[in-house]
């Protein structure tokens, strides 16, 4: 009778590791090993462990989760963090495997049957061709990402269509969650740029067109939104239709090397320059410079790797690179910072919002994974355990400040050096969406706010900025 495959696994993995298995496993035989309680490894086809011969490794278990070789019973975020406490604590990236080892590993897959050709890589997988960060190459990496499916954003984003970290100012309610999160941030975005009436407003990387929406709604400016994502441009322009928004709001296919318009009163370019690349992002601040007025504001909301030590992965990791962002680049933000001040642009604010992208993914994990079925039909199955072990991973990865993300304001000085800004810090970053709810609290504006108190003046002041 052949021994039963589970135990087999466990003590190879365990002894070329050094250290106990973190999550249980079950193999195709139903026989099960490893630890005692959380998640399950489910080893549903020896091609999963083919894989991993092939690739070892980040990518060769991707590629077996997203085949449906390999599965997760229980919560996938729980498994992912064991799984990267152990490489923490093990070293396991630095793992270096002797003859023996090797010799032990190959008798037991030919024990096991696993020895093969190497399998094909899931049809969801990205193929990307040309030089890194041409015009054409970019325009099929976003494609890759963004254009999978309006129908299926729709069903994962808030109301909005905001595909970015949300600004969480209140505990989550039965009045308050994502929308109302997003929606501060939309609000927070445009008081920093402090935008009015008549302004002009460019947003790189548009998305949805969710912060051209707002900020012509309830700031009066007009704005221009580029895109590389068809889909995103064709959803934009109805939804700018549909609200009246055509005089206000204009919306562009094109790259952001290719804007020929005279300098803007303010731009915006919302977790965009993730996907510039580390050789390009020079000229991307460039770019921004020379589109925007002096005295004007620029606001980058932007993902950082790498502050808590060395970035080996600034493209999130061969999953994320092969799946979900093919050819992001991240970057610590002391960095990016760099590069935007040898731009010409100087330094106003920088805001970390780290924490509240964990408070953002998790609403769309949860959407993603109560409506698995609706989610299916959308998007396949392969693209659906993409976007579960890219959402599980995400929240993980923030939490555990891996990731970061960050707001930075900039200004571009005039010729004289004059950044144009108001003296005091409120009246520069415009009044906190966090006051408006705390005014909202009590009708005589009588509220208190980091122990300031809050008068009539400030109250209606406020109702003014906000629309």
């Amino acid at each position: 009778m052949p021994s039963p495959v589970a135990p087999q696994l466990t003590e190879l993995v365990e002894r070329l590791i050094g250290a106990p298995l973190p999550i249980r496993i079950r193999a195709w035989d139903g026989s099960e090993s490893g630890a005692p309680d959380g998640p399950v490894a489910i080893i549903r086809h020896r091609r999963a462990l083919r894989r991993l011969l092939w690739n070892p490794g980040e990518l060769g278990l991707a590629r077996a989760f997203v085949a449906g070789e390999l599965d997760i019973e229980g919560d996938i975020a729980e498994g992912l963090s064991r799984f990267w406490r152990l490489a923490k604590a093990q070293n396991l990236g630095a793992l270096s495997l002797t003859t023996a080892d090797k010799l032990d590993a190959a008798r037991t897959a030919a024990t096991l049957g696993i020895l093969g050709p190497r399998p094909k890589p899931p049809a969801s997988e990205a193929r990307l061709e040309g030089g890194l960060h041409t015009r054409r190459r970019d325009r099929a990496a976003i494609s890759h990402h963004y254009d999978l499916s309006n129908e299926f954003y729709e069903f994962l984003l808030d109301p909005q269509m905001a595909y970015s970290c949300g600004y969480w100012t209140r505990e989550t309610s039965a009045d308050y969650g994502l929308q109302q999160a997003q929606t501060d941030k939309l609000d927070l975005i445009c008081r920093k740029l402090d935008l009015k009436p008549g302004m002009r407003l460019l947003d790189v990387g548009c998305g949805w067109a969710s912060l051209l929406v707002h900020a012509a709604t309830h700031y009066g400016v007009t704005a221009v939104g580029v895109t590389l994502s068809a889909e995103q441009r064709v959803f934009g322009m109805a939804r700018v239709e549909a609200l009246g928004l055509k005089d206000k709001v204009e919306i562009r296919l094109q790259d952001y090397r290719e804007i020929p318009d005279q300098p803007f009163d303010a731009i915006s370019s919302i977790e965009m320059g993730e996907h510039v690349g580390q050789d390009n992002y020079p000229e991307y601040t460039a770019q921004l410079h020379k589109l925007l007025l002096p005295h004007g504001r620029l606001l980058l909301q932007q993902m950082s790797r790498g502050a808590a030590g060395d970035n080996t992965a600034p493209g999130g990791g061969a999953f994320m690179e092969s799946y979900v962002a093919p050819d992001m680049y991240m970057r610590p933000l002391g960095e990016t910072l760099n590069f935007l001040e040898a731009a010409g642009l100087e330094v106003v604010d920088v805001h970390s919002l780290r924490e509240h992208y964990v408070w953002t993914v998790r609403p769309w994990l949860d959407t993603l994974q109560d409506n698995k079925a609706e989610a299916i039909r959308l998007i396949g199955e392969e693209q659906y355990r993409v976007w579960l072990l890219y959402l599980a991973g995400a929240a993980l990865a923030f939490e555990e400040n891996r990731m970061g993300v960050h707001q930075m304001l900039m200004v571009r000085p005039d010729a004289d050096g004059r950044s144009g800004l108001p003296r005091g810090r409120t009246s520069t970053l415009g009044r906190d969406p966090e006051m408006d709810h705390a005014v909202a609290t009590n009708s005589a504006g009588d509220a208190r706010f980091g122990g300031h108190r809050l008068g009539t003046r400030d109250a209606d002041e406020s109702d003014t900025m906000t629309r």
